[in-house]
């Protein structure tokens, strides 16, 4: 029997194994986790095709909507440039999902059925913010259920980005926007009082001596707020290579939106003070939002630099982001 086992040793030594061990070495080998070349071969191309046609189905008429608001409602025009965004990220970082594993999760299903049921909620409940995000809670759950948490957690910063093309639900809306008209009436009048205007305020009502100015839904400031935070997060991402410094700067676009309109409103407040009532209305009311808005990215620009500088001087050290 020796004999026999080293006579078959020899001849597979000489020969090479048969065809079926190189089936079933390929088979061993590609049984684990599958390279990202290999993705494609999961599903035909008409089988993402029918699952495109699906979503398409399913959204279209929820997308049309969510374009026609971004178009008509200047307080959320800045969702155009947040999906341009989130792709562009993805296209700049294809090399990283290169060498990450395909490990479908069964945890993928789970979050297709929670999307599909927030849906079905919107659409029943006539509630756009569920019907929107829906698709977003879709498309990770697409994600885990084809390659898995690695791929999941690769693309989850241009992911979450996305959020921020969704309008806010008008209860939290109301909620957001009459504090800032509060504080932006109470911001503008102390500037005023500050620079020798008799002021009078009264709730989001500044009284003047030439006129009355309150502070409405529009001028609540809402609108550069969101908008300063999508430019800073993308301003971030370019600029800055520190995830801790990308974090401040998002979070600081908040109070430089505040005071910027808050300026906006003194600045209305002395041009019918000192100028004419008429005058601080129309044209140059819009086109002080403008410079604002401006002065606002350059308080942005200034306060990076700032950061930079102090990081740089006291931990020079500190770990770049990834």
């Amino acid at each position: 029997m020796a004999v026999c086992l080293h006579s078959r040793l020899t001849i597979f030594g000489r020969l090479g194994p048969p065809q079926g061990a190189y089936r079933l070495l390929a088979t061993t080998e590609t049984a684990g986790t599958l390279g990202p070349q290999e993705m494609p071969a999961q599903l035909a191309w008409w089988q993402w095709g029918a699952l495109a046609v699906l979503l398409g189905w399913l959204y279209y008429a929820i997308l049309g909507n969510l374009f026609a608001q971004w178009w008509q409602d200047p307080d959320f025009s800045h969702g155009f440039f947040v999906p341009l965004f989130s792709a562009y990220v993805l296209w700049q970082t294809r090399k990283r999902f290169a060498g990450l594993p395909i490990a479908p999760s069964w945890f993928g299903p789970v979050v297709i059925a929670g999307a599909a049921a927030t849906l079905i909620i919107g659409v029943l409940g006539a509630e756009l913010f569920l019907s929107r995000t829906s698709l977003l809670l879709l498309l990770a759950g697409l994600v885990l259920t084809f390659v898995g948490w690695a791929w999941f957690r690769a693309a989850l910063f241009p992911w979450a980005f996305l959020f921020l093309m969704v309008p806010i639900p008008k209860v939290i809306y109301n909620q957001i926007t009459l504090p800032l008209q509060f504080f932006a009436s109470q911001l503008a009048s102390s500037f005023l009082a500050l620079l020798g205007v008799p002021v009078l305020r009264e709730g989001n009502v500044i009284h003047l001596p030439v006129m009355d100015l309150e502070v409405v839904e529009a001028c609540s400031g809402i609108r550069s707020l969101l908008s300063l935070i999508t430019l800073a997060i993308i301003y971030g991402y370019f600029l800055e290579q520190r995830t801790s410094r990308r974090i401040l700067l998002a979070a600081s676009a908040v109070p430089i939106a505040i005071l910027a309109n808050g300026f906006r409103i003194m600045g209305t407040g002395l041009m019918a003070q000192y100028w004419s009532p008429d005058k601080a209305e129309g044209f140059f009311h819009l086109f002080a939002g403008w410079v604002v808005f401006l002065l606002s990215l350059a308080m942005l620009f200034s306060l990076h630099a700032l950061i930079r500088w102090v990081g740089n001087r006291f931990w020079p050290d500190e770990a770049p982001a990834r």
